[in-house]
């Protein structure tokens, strides 16, 4: 079984607060759908076309833990918080 990856990059981020509040409850829905976090802000340093942006990197198991976290009603609370305070990009990866 492949492990599954989320990557997400933060191209905006327009209210600071509400990122902070989804984070509050982000971290543990991650924690308890069994992700580890791998990088979560943190320096970037961007070459050829990357962004120096916020990223997070959190490890699953697998593929289907890491889609299942998305769905999970811990996480779509934090998301409620979020709400249109960053513009970013995220995604799930399957692993090799």
């Amino acid at each position: 079984m492949s492990k599954g990856y989320i990557l997400s990059a933060y191209r905006e981020i327009h209210d600071p607060e509400k990122l902070a509040a989804y984070g509050a409850l982000a971290g543990p829905a991650v924690e308890a759908a069994g992700g580890r976090f791998l990088a979560r802000g943190g320096a970037v340093t961007a070459y050829e076309h990357g962004l120096d942006q916020r990223t997070v990197v959190i490890e699953f198991e697998s593929y289907d833990a890491a889609l299942q976290l998305y769905e999970s009603k811990l996480y779509k609370e934090a998301l409620a918080l979020l709400g249109d305070a960053v513009i970013r990009d995220f995604r799930v990866v399957e692993g090799v």
